[in-house]
Protein backbone atom coordinates (compact mmCIF):
# COMPACT_ATOMS: atom_id res chain seq x y z
CA UNK A 1 0.00 0.00 0.00
CA UNK A 2 1.34 3.43 -0.90
CA UNK A 3 0.31 6.34 1.31
CA UNK A 4 1.06 9.88 0.19
CA UNK A 5 1.27 12.45 3.00
CA UNK A 6 1.08 9.90 5.83
CA UNK A 7 -0.08 11.73 8.98
CA UNK A 8 2.60 10.92 11.53
CA UNK A 9 4.26 12.51 14.53
CA UNK A 10 4.46 16.27 14.07
CA UNK A 11 3.56 16.40 10.39
CA UNK A 12 3.26 14.30 7.28
CA UNK A 13 5.74 11.88 5.75
CA UNK A 14 5.87 12.44 1.98
CA UNK A 15 5.38 8.75 1.18
CA UNK A 16 5.02 5.49 3.10
CA UNK A 17 5.21 2.12 1.40
CA UNK A 18 3.60 -0.57 3.53
CA UNK A 19 3.78 -4.22 2.42
CA UNK A 20 0.84 -6.60 2.55
CA UNK A 21 0.41 -8.63 5.70
CA UNK A 22 2.56 -11.76 5.83
CA UNK A 23 4.97 -10.32 3.23
CA UNK A 24 8.61 -10.38 4.29
CA UNK A 25 9.29 -6.83 3.10
CA UNK A 26 10.18 -3.68 5.05
CA UNK A 27 8.05 -0.58 5.44
CA UNK A 28 9.63 2.46 3.79
CA UNK A 29 9.15 6.05 4.86
CA UNK A 30 10.33 8.44 2.15
CA UNK A 31 10.99 12.14 2.68
CA UNK A 32 11.72 14.32 -0.34
CA UNK A 33 13.73 17.56 -0.31
CA UNK A 34 14.55 20.20 -2.90
CA UNK A 35 17.86 22.11 -2.87
CA UNK A 36 18.78 20.88 0.63
CA UNK A 37 20.37 17.48 1.28
CA UNK A 38 19.33 13.88 1.89
CA UNK A 39 20.62 13.97 5.48
CA UNK A 40 18.19 16.82 6.22
CA UNK A 41 15.35 14.60 4.97
CA UNK A 42 16.41 11.74 7.29
CA UNK A 43 16.74 14.16 10.21
CA UNK A 44 13.20 15.42 9.55
CA UNK A 45 11.87 11.83 9.71
CA UNK A 46 13.49 11.38 13.13
CA UNK A 47 12.68 14.87 14.47
CA UNK A 48 9.01 14.67 13.48
CA UNK A 49 8.69 11.04 14.58
CA UNK A 50 7.12 9.88 11.34
CA UNK A 51 7.66 6.27 12.40
CA UNK A 52 5.04 6.81 15.16
CA UNK A 53 2.23 6.16 12.69
CA UNK A 54 3.67 2.67 12.20
CA UNK A 55 4.00 1.71 15.86
CA UNK A 56 1.82 -1.38 15.35
CA UNK A 57 4.05 -2.65 12.55
CA UNK A 58 6.62 -5.18 13.79
CA UNK A 59 8.83 -5.69 10.72
CA UNK A 60 11.87 -3.85 9.42
CA UNK A 61 11.67 -0.15 8.65
CA UNK A 62 13.65 1.74 6.02
CA UNK A 63 14.00 5.50 6.24
CA UNK A 64 14.73 7.07 2.86
CA UNK A 65 15.81 10.68 2.35
CA UNK A 66 16.03 11.93 -1.23
CA UNK A 67 17.17 15.37 -2.34
CA UNK A 68 17.12 17.02 -5.76
CA UNK A 69 19.53 19.91 -6.38
CA UNK A 70 18.33 21.98 -9.30
CA UNK A 71 21.58 23.86 -9.82
CA UNK A 72 24.52 22.46 -7.86
CA UNK A 73 26.80 25.41 -7.10
CA UNK A 74 25.92 27.26 -10.29
CA UNK A 75 27.08 24.41 -12.54
CA UNK A 76 23.65 23.72 -13.99
CA UNK A 77 24.02 20.12 -12.86
CA UNK A 78 20.83 18.44 -11.77
CA UNK A 79 21.99 16.19 -8.97
CA UNK A 80 20.08 13.72 -6.82
CA UNK A 81 21.30 12.35 -3.50
CA UNK A 82 19.83 9.64 -1.32
CA UNK A 83 20.37 8.28 2.19
CA UNK A 84 18.79 5.02 3.34
CA UNK A 85 18.79 3.86 6.96
CA UNK A 86 17.48 0.59 8.31
CA UNK A 87 15.74 0.84 11.70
Amino acid sequence: MIIRELPAGKGFADYAFIPRRNADKPVMIVELKYDKDADTAIKQIYDNRYDGALKDYSGNLLLVGINYDKDEKGKGAKKHSCVIEQV
